[in-house]
């Protein structure tokens, strides 16, 4: 299965917004770079799917990411 995410980084506060059955909206406090907010959307999206594999497919290098789920 995949999920869309647009992720926001540098956000006051952490936040996540369906928007429809596969798709996300992720508010973050940590910057973009270093992958440190890659890390921190992956373990957000871990805790809604415990017990799955989840891995980043594309957009490593941008706001809108497609993850893998399964």
């Amino acid at each position: 299965m995949y999920i869309k995410i647009k992720v926001i980084p540098d956000a006051r506060e952490e936040k996540i917004e369906q928007l429809k059955d596969d798709e996300f909206r992720i508010w973050v406090k940590l910057p973009a770079e270093n992958n440190v907010a890659n890390n921190r959307v992956l373990e957000i999206v871990r805790k809604i799917y415990p017990n799955k594999g989840v891995r980043i497919i594309s957009g490593h290098h941008s706001p809108s990411k497609i993850i893998s789920i399964g």
